[in-house]
């Protein structure tokens, strides 16, 4: 039997017509996601309001430090993407698997398989090049999210956030509870002694000070950001969340809905000896339930374990002679200094103008079939 997991290459059946090799302005068929490939590990932080069906506590407030890993696999070959009313497009992807788990009691919290992909500008609809996140999440929900690519030197800008619920539609109008205060004993958080295990009020006030602290003293050359969401603002129009029947609910309302989910992730080049990569990633998931969305903040900063980069072909193999000759680096002499990553720094692509809709074609509508008799065809109502 074929193993298809050595020997997988996406080659579209029929070929594409005009594979587009880079959708990003990067010699790179990934772009942005050219350093992702390999195995990352780290640690990070991890709050979540869940719900508690205890007779008159409707929230539960779970916090987590957290031992991370991230593996990315290239997808070779070009993802083509079939259109109608636009030409066929390709994309081209790593795989991934994420594991998150409790680094105090050593219980395993979340697994996530999923891809990354990067898609090239197109014009119906008219949107610059982006990069799309599609996950599964065990608990029951899936994902897509889509959003924007930058490259610039020095270090990321990384915001604060806060873990404030909210009513449903209106973030503006903010609770606090009495879990939100570390010194404050109750039954409905965990770990019962919070303090005791590492976990500061700032960290629960604003968890992005976990990763503001991580690279606080660092000399960060360059930093790619990809930034994604479930409902991302125009022009951007992907994406969404599926959840299971149990957290959509009934009529009575959701058990817990994942209503959106956004996320930034920060590949940053290190100065050091040699330079290296890191990954920074912050996400807000809202869950719905009662009047309320609930925030869900995971962060984590993570290093790559051994350094490795994937060459361009064997991304596109059915990459052109004439631009593969371009990308290939010569051949270093011996005794020369070990090849360092170079800072990367990109724009985002313009947006595209859009294009009309080809026009659509009639389907005449269907007669009964050839031989049917008379009496067998369908009345005709009056």
């Amino acid at each position: 039997m074929p193993n298809l997991s050595d020997d997988f290459v996406f080659r579209p059946l029929p070929a594409l017509e005009n594979t587009i090799h880079f959708p990003f302005p990067l010699l790179n068929p990934l772009g942005p996601l050219a350093n992702l490939p390999g195995s990352w590990g780290g640690e990070g932080f991890n709050m979540i309001w869940r719900p508690d069906s205890t007779p008159g506590q409707d929230h539960f407030l779970e916090l987590n430090l957290t031992n991370d890993s991230l593996d990315f696999e290239i997808i070779s070959g070009a993802i083509p993407n079939r259109g109608l009313v636009q030409g066929d497009i390709n994309m081209f992807g790593v795989t991934y698997t994420q594991k998150v788990a409790d680094s105090v009691a050593d219980a395993g919290l979340h697994i996530e398989p999923g891809i990354w992909a990067v898609v090239p500008p197109t014009t119906n609809p008219a949107e610059t090049a982006t990069v799309v996140r599609m996950a599964s999440i065990p608990h029951g929900t899936t994902i897509l999210a889509q959003g924007l690519a930058t490259g610039v030197a020095g270090p990321p800008v990384i915001p604060n956030i806060n873990i404030l619920p909210f009513f449903i539609g209106n973030p503006t109008a903010t609770l606090n509870f009495p879990e939100q205060i570390l010194t404050n004993p109750t039954a409905f958080r965990s770990p019962a002694n919070p303090i005791a295990v590492g976990i500061t009020q700032a960290m629960v006030n604003n968890p992005n000070s976990v990763l503001q602290a991580a690279i606080a003293g660092q000399t960060i050359l360059s930093t790619t950001t990809l930034q994604v969401s479930t409902k991302p603002t125009a022009p951007i129009t992907g994406g969404g969340t599926a959840n299971t029947a149990f957290l959509s609910g009934s009529a009575s309302g959701p058990n817990a809905v994942s209503a959106s989910m956004n996320a930034t992730f920060w590949i940053e080049l290190v100065q050091g000896t040699p330079n290296f990569f890191q990954l920074q990633y912050s996400q807000l998931v809202l869950l719905n339930f009662g009047p309320l969305s609930w925030p869900h903040v995971t962060v984590g900063t993570l290093k790559k374990n051994v350094p490795i980069v994937v060459p361009p072909w064997a991304v596109d193999p059915d990459m052109p002679i004439d631009i593969l000759e371009k990308l290939r680096p010569p051949v270093p002499p011996i005794g020369a200094p070990v090849r360092v990553p170079a800072p990367i720094e990109f724009k985002p692509v313009p947006v595209p103008q859009p294009t009309p809709p080809p026009p659509p074609v009639i389907h005449p509508i269907p007669g009964p079939p050839v031989g049917v008799r008379e009496e067998d065809k369908p009345e005709k109502k009056e």
